[in-house]
């Protein structure tokens, strides 16, 4: 009764507090206590609703909450239970963007240690914006109108409302793998930040930064800031300023590539009128390189037939080593050690079977003389001669004198050849009467 009467009375109420006791379980829901300086309350968000929040609750924040008091019956406490929360004093998606820079920054998704260069000289050009936007048709007039053989490839792609973020990652992903793309310009015109959010998402900064092909961000007005630029290698403050850093003015390039042409043309001579030189003051040295190099190809042959003769004397002396070193070896060889072994074999073999028969004859009498000498001294063989072990019967112990039982008692008696069970009639104590 008193659920139902808050859950009436208090259907839809408004707070403002501070945050603290945060807890997060694996069921998705979320608990929290709101106080401020004079009171507090617990409160509870459902997955329902924490799904729905663009940032994330921590402790110390400061919100504005809506919900109905409800009472936790197995507690026996009052709470509400919210479905609306923002943070004092900042928008939601203020909060949520300051709280996903800080936790990528601490990443090292933006450190400018993993930033690329962008290519002096592109063939073809990746763009990811809408295909109906003003953003298109500057990027496209930019590029051409300074380098008109560049190569355009349009990743057309949602870039405001819900699934544009899937979009903009699926689309990097698509320009990456073509494996031709030499640069990526990701951007779009102005707007709110509700509107630039889709740049703000975690997962389109994640391929941003994971982007083999280098990134250059343009989104919104030089003022815009999302996530995307700071994961970019390289932020243009506008479509049009990203299309002036990718493409190289053409007539420009061209006027340059022809200065270097002449400079090099202007070089090559200068190099080839050096050379015609040098091969003149060759030429007149000619003769007598031609002398020097008769000369020394005779001393080479007087070397080759020096060397002929010397290789042919050391070939015979190796051979002559080797046919001794064969005879030695032959005169040394294990085969005839073996055969000479095995010759004495059979005398060894019939000295070893004397010996272990030997052995094994004293072996046998020893063991005789044991058994001889343990069967004396068992108990089996003194029953033999006539005596009997009695033993008591409940608890079968060793009877060694007649105190230990009283007449009328049971008594088991071992003899040499089965057992007998007895009934004590008289006890003497004294072994003389």
């Amino acid at each position: 009764m008193v659920r139902l009467s808050l859950e009436t009375d208090f259907a839809e109420v408004w707070l403002e507090g501070e945050i603290s006791n945060l807890r997060a379980p694996a069921s998705g829901h979320l608990y929290c206590t709101l106080k401020d300086q004079m009171s507090q309350i617990r409160a509870v968000i459902f997955r329902s609703t924490a799904v729905r929040l663009r940032f994330g609750l921590e402790e110390g924040l400061h919100v504005v909450v809506r919900g109905r008091l409800s009472v936790y019956e197995p507690r026996g406490e009052y709470q509400v239970i919210l479905d609306h929360l923002e943070p004092k004093g900042r928008g939601a998606l203020q909060l949520a963007f300051e709280q996903l820079k800080r936790r990528l920054e601490a990443e090292g998704l933006f450190d400018r240690e993993g930033k690329q260069s962008l290519p002096v000289f592109p063939r073809t050009v990746g763009i990811v914006t809408s295909p109906t936007g003003a953003a298109v048709r500057d990027l496209i007039t930019v590029l051409h109108r300074r380098c008109p053989i560049l190569s355009i490839i349009i990743a057309p792609v949602q870039v405001q409302g819900s699934g544009a973020g899937e979009q903009i990652t699926a689309a990097i992903h698509a320009l990456n793998r073509l494996g031709v793309v030499d640069v990526m310009i990701i951007g779009r015109g102005g707007g709110s930040l509700e509107d630039l959010w889709s740049f703000n998402e975690e997962a389109v900064v994640r391929a941003i930064a994971a982007s083999r092909v280098p990134v250059v961000s343009a989104v919104g007005h030089e003022t815009d800031v999302t996530l995307a630029d700071f994961a970019a290698d390289v932020r243009a403050p506008t479509p049009s300023a990203a299309a002036e850093m990718v493409a190289p003015v053409l007539t420009e390039m061209v006027e340059r590539l022809g200065m270097l042409t002449a400079r090099c043309r202007q070089a090559i001579n200068s190099r080839c009128l050096e050379q015609h030189q040098r091969l003149d003051l060759l030429l007149a040295h000619m003769d007598t390189i031609r002398f020097r190099v008769l000369k020394e190809a005779q001393r080479v042959d007087d070397a080759v037939a020096g060397m002929r003769e010397a290789f042919r004397a050391q070939l015979r002396q190796a051979m002559e080593n080797v046919q001794t070193w064969t005879q030695s070896l032959m005169s040394r060889s294990p085969g005839l050690q073996v055969r000479h072994d095995l010759a004495i074999v059979p005398q060894l073999r019939a000295r070893l079977i004397v010996a272990v028969n030997h052995d094994l004859k004293r072996k046998v009498e020893q063991t005789h003389a044991y058994l001889g000498r343990f069967n004396g001294l068992s108990p089996l063989a003194i029953l033999d001669r006539g005596y009997g072990i009695l033993e008591t019967m409940p608890g079968r112990r060793i009877i060694r004198d007649a105190g230990q039982v009283s007449v009328g008692e049971e008594i088991l008696a071992h003899l040499a050849k089965g057992q007998l069970r007895c009934t004590v009639e008289e006890v003497r104590l004294d072994p003389s009467v």
